[in-house]
């Protein structure tokens, strides 16, 4: 029975929770994930934990910030000119917002606080800083 090394193409099933049992996300219900070992297209502790897996195999990791998302940055803390903000906006400390980058790619942050002539905005992954619970089942290697 072959198993998962890098460069294989694989599709899996998985759920992803926190320390706490919270479930942040997953594919049951829906198609597999399907994605290349060791492309970098995953985060580094779920692309870690594929190779020797064989088709049916399950298995829970747990992930470190640092093979995640990261630690939360200080430098993804934004201060934003509130005249930017359309004046209809009602801003309050916990909405998501969505600004664009240079390329024009959308950035996801959270508002921290709301100054006079500022919004305190978060860029950082809503992940970041977490440490991650994936529940990983290998449904195929293409």
């Amino acid at each position: 029975m072959p198993q998962v090394k890098e460069g294989d193409v694989v599709k899996v099933h998985y759920t992803g929770k926190l320390v706490n049992g919270e479930q942040f996300d997953s594919s049951v219900g829906k198609e597999p994930l399907e994605f290349t070992v060791g492309a970098g297209k995953m985060i580094k502790g779920f692309d870690a934990a594929m190779p020797g897996m064989n088709v049916g195999d399950k298995k829970t990791i747990n992930i470190a910030p640092e093979e995640g998302y990261g630690h939360k940055s200080d430098e993804a803390i934004i201060e934003f000119p509130k005249e930017q903000i359309p004046a209809d906006m009602k801003l309050e400390p916990g909405m998501p917002l969505t600004l664009s980058n240079q390329e024009g790619q959308p950035v996801p942050v959270i508002v921290v606080e709301v100054k006079e002539d500022v919004i305190i905005l978060d860029a950082n992954h809503f992940l970041a800083g977490e440490e991650l619970v994936f529940d990983i089942e290998l449904v195929e290697i293409v």
